[in-house]
């Protein structure tokens, strides 16, 4: 495969960022994914990129400006002070007020637009941030370990240079943040892979939800069971995946690599090998289009680490990493066995081949009346005027 330019956008202060000893979100999986590129000596073959913090004028392009006072001014310390305030922006336990909160979201969100930008400009041809891929939260709401909304961010970006995006999401949890932003928008379509029960967070992702208004049919849910292995995950994306781009025609792709979808993770539930993910992007990176690549979730740091640093050699050309782990690298924390890829569990798989299809053929239905706008000049002026660009 065809070797790309390839920007990596990471600040060693992630590693300084701490939900709290109980929480399942680690920031510091973000430092250890840089210590295995690093290790795998990955490093030189990439556009590595600083991250920039993002102003707040341009966190106001999506966020409210209470919402985003309020992440600046409340910390651990004073928190009670700000209760009416946590009741409204803040009401889930599951996103915690912790020291840098504010500063850590300026960088998240600070570090995809700049990816974007890269996008944008054709400085590269894939962008790489590791740190982003924050898909819950809203325009003025924390949600589901997520305050800023870097995703929308950077798509608001594109936009202004990019007539259509497709945004991929196949972390665990639906994507519900970015396709609320998007939802009623015929510019971005938003295809999210997950799975859904009636008592599975966030509650939302039917193949029903499709967008409303100029979005109607727009939005794209592909709603899974319990432990999903490689083979059924590739083949329903792969379907998928073809004719959503095959019909909507995009310009530039933003993909969130959540990993929670990983065999051992401590909240997922599905049974992916590093494979599962390296074949969905292997995918779509072979449609040579600007490729802003995410996180997301994945609550087993060793296994993030693995899979990001996996996806990162993909995105440069494609080339195998040595199974064994570089010595160089904690052999503590990737043990007993110090390989990088893992193996599934022995786990009830709970989906269908018949199922899947069932799925897919909805899916279908809903794609085949979308109508494709090709007015780029008025589509880019229009949206300028949406953003309140001068």
């Amino acid at each position: 495969m065809e070797k790309k330019k390839v920007a990596y956008i990471y600040d060693p202060a992630f590693n300084t960022f701490d939900y709290g000893s109980e929480h399942p979100m680690k920031p510091q999986r973000i430092g250890m994914t840089h210590e295995l590129i690093e290790s795998y000596q990955l490093l030189p073959k990439l556009q590595v990129y600083k991250s920039p913090s993002m102003e707040i004028n341009e966190l106001l392009e999506f966020h409210d400006e209470k919402y985003l006072q309020f992440l600046q001014q409340v910390n651990p310390e004073n928190e009670e002070q700000f209760s009416k305030e946590m009741e409204i922006y803040n009401p889930e336990e599951d996103c915690p007020i912790f020291k840098g909160l504010f500063e850590y979201s300026c960088l998240q969100a600070g570090s995809s637009k700049l990816g974007a930008k890269l996008l944008n400009d054709k400085e590269v041809e894939i962008a790489i941030n590791w740190s982003g891929g924050y898909h819950h939260a809203r325009k003025s709401q924390a949600s589901g370990f997520c305050f800023v909304n870097d995703i929308v961010l950077a798509i608001q970006e594109l936009l202004k240079h990019h007539t259509r995006v497709l945004y991929i999401d196949i972390d665990i949890h639906h994507g519900d943040g970015v396709e609320t932003a998007f939802f009623s928008s015929n510019r971005v379509m938003t295809c999210s892979f997950h799975k859904y029960e009636d008592d599975w967070w966030p509650y939302t992702g039917k193949v029903s939800r499709i967008g409303t208004g100029k979005g109607e049919n727009y939005s794209v849910n592909v709603p899974l069971k319990d432990n999903i292995d490689d083979e059924q995950y590739i083949y329903i994306f792969k379907k998928t995946m073809k004719e959503v781009i095959d019909r909507f025609q995009p310009n530039a792709i933003v993909m969130q690599c959540g990993c929670d979808t990983l065999a051992g993770d401590i909240i997922g539930d599905f049974n992916l090998t590093l494979e599962g993910p390296a074949e969905c992007v292997r995918f779509i990176r072979q449609y040579n289009l600007p490729l802003l690549v995410l996180g997301g979730g994945g609550y087993t740091p060793k296994n993030v680490a693995r899979c990001w640093t996996y996806l990162t050699s993909l995105l440069i050309d494609d080339k195998k990493l040595e199974k064994e782990l570089p010595e160089n690298i904690d052999r503590d924390i990737y043990g007993p066995n110090n390989l990088l890829y893992i193996d599934k569990y022995n786990r009830e798989n709970k989906n269908s081949f018949e199922e899947l299809d069932n799925i897919y053929t909805e899916i279908h239905n809903h794609l085949k009346n979308i109508e494709i706008v090709t007015s780029v000049e008025n589509l880019i002026v229009s949206t300028k005027k949406q953003l309140k660009i001068k």
